[in-house]
């Protein structure tokens, strides 16, 4: 398909995993067809990512409360509703004005189906295996192989059928030099010299059977401590209370970034640690887009489906457990994330991080 000087927009709101996993899809089509224009329809919590993304020419950030985050009130599902009727109305508006050719609904609801209804006109593309009515939105669908399972690998469909050519260059996150003076600011201010071995560790989630225990980060803490690594926690700031309850279990002194570093700030922070450690979650793919080694503790996911990709990495999980992988998001024993010990990723860590954890290969070079 030619998309010389065509204006694509792209719908995929949420979440921040799904986000990451679709940039390169965006970065290949730019890089193929420079003259293109992207827009993107992306909730406002992560509209920073793509802002500073030179692929993404125009952002339309939008706020369309969570019916499944586990703090939804009893009266999430109104707030929704009334929330997207006022969101389509707002985005009807703008894209009236400059209308785009092809609407690349990568995110597959009913809601997204909606979302791309807006935009007056133009070639909706979805995927043939979508859920919740999105395909009956779309006028032509991309078809989805068996074979197919981890999300990245999905996402990147959209590129074969519009005749763009993956590369591996498409694989980066941006930041910029502000953002590289915050990190080491905060890192100088915690006593972290240049050549400091740093680890980027995300104990939090929003399923809560993928947490780990308190007294296993703390035990994994003090004993990367011990071989001369820091360990930086990392977050937002609703992660802030099981992180401390974390560093008073701990022996040394805990380092915590958790809401203090904005999303393109953490991509900073990322680029300058040697390692990631932590959950199946958001910063798990931004670490794995950045090029960061990944050291990652499944339990309810599925790897194959949703671990890191195409970066040096281990999975780490119970293996003898036989209900692994279920995806609940509830749990009475949480058998999958306890019979992950210490030990077993301490010695997963180490081999990411080498017999010399020498953190200069990820040394932060802004990508603007």
């Amino acid at each position: 398909m030619n998309l010389e000087n065509k204006r694509l927009l792209i719908i995929k709101p949420s979440s921040l995993g799904d986000i990451v996993h679709t940039l390169p899809v965006v970065h290949a089509l730019k890089r193929c067809c420079p003259d293109c224009s992207i827009g993107w329809i992306v909730q406002q919590a992560f509209a920073p990512l793509l802002e500073k993304d030179p692929a993404v020419e125009a952002v339309y950030p939008v706020h369309i409360p969570s019916t499944s985050d586990p703090t939804a009130g009893k009266f999430s599902y109104l707030h929704a509703f009334v929330a997207t009727i006022a969101t389509l109305n707002v985005l009807r508006r703008q894209l009236k004005q400059v209308p785009y050719d092809l609407i690349l609904d990568l995110h597959a609801s009913f809601r997204s189906g909606l979302l791309g209804r807006t935009n007056p006109g133009g070639l909706r593309i979805g995927f043939n295996d979508a859920r919740e009515l999105n395909a009956f939105f779309q006028r032509q669908l991309v078809e989805v192989p068996i074979h197919v399972e981890h999300a990245v690998a999905k996402n990147l469909l959209f590129c074969d059928y519009l005749g763009c050519e993956v590369d591996a260059k498409d694989f980066y996150m941006c930041c910029d030099d502000e953002d590289a003076v915050t990190v080491n600011s905060f890192l100088q201010q915690q006593g972290i010299a240049d050549q400091d071995v740093i680890v980027y560790a995300n104990p939090c989630a929003r399923w809560q059977t993928k947490f780990w225990s308190i007294e296993s980060w703390a035990a994994l803490a003090d004993r990367l401590h011990a071989e001369g690594v820091s360990v930086i926690f990392a977050g937002s700031g609703q992660d802030r209370e099981f992180i401390d309850r974390i560093s008073k279990q701990m022996h040394s002194q805990a380092i915590v970034a958790a809401g203090k570093l904005g999303l393109t700030e953490a991509v900073a922070l990322l680029h300058r640690s040697a390692a990631y450690v932590g959950l199946d979650s958001g910063p798990m793919h931004m670490a794995a887009m950045t090029g960061t080694p990944v050291a990652a503790l499944f339990g309810p996911t599925h790897p194959e489906r949703v671990g890191p990709y195409g970066v040096e990495h281990v999975i780490l999980r119970h293996e003898a457990l036989a209900c692994l992988g279920c995806r609940k998001r509830h749990c009475d024993h949480g058998s999958c994330m306890k019979g992950i010990s210490v030990e077993q990723v301490m010695k997963g860590l180490l081999s990411l991080l080498g017999d010399n954890k020498n953190p200069g290969s990820h040394n932060f070079e802004p990508r603007t």
